[in-house]
């Protein structure tokens, strides 16, 4: 694993969810279609209030350690928080 890579992902899934979070651009952009599709209905139905969810899984993207975002959200596939 290299480590510009992990940083690089975790980085735009993390300012994705703060920025379009409502969309789930996030969990598109980690591989997570269904999840995806889930947060972009959530959002729609709650006229958006679904998007917090994404600004704070972008939060937590963020506050991760490269390792340890690598290893949650990439090779484990935990799709939410």
């Amino acid at each position: 694993m290299e480590n510009g890579k992990v940083e690089n992902k975790k980085v735009v899934a993390g300012v994705l969810g703060i920025l379009l979070g409502s969309f789930g651009a996030h969990k598109f952009y980690l591989g997570y279609k269904k999840e995806g599709i889930i947060q972009l209905i959530v959002s729609m139905v709650t006229f958006g209030l679904g998007g917090l969810v994404g600004v704070a899984e972008g939060i937590i993207y963020l506050t991760k350690s490269d390792d340890e975002f690598y290893q949650t959200y990439q090779a484990g596939k935990k799709p939410w928080f």
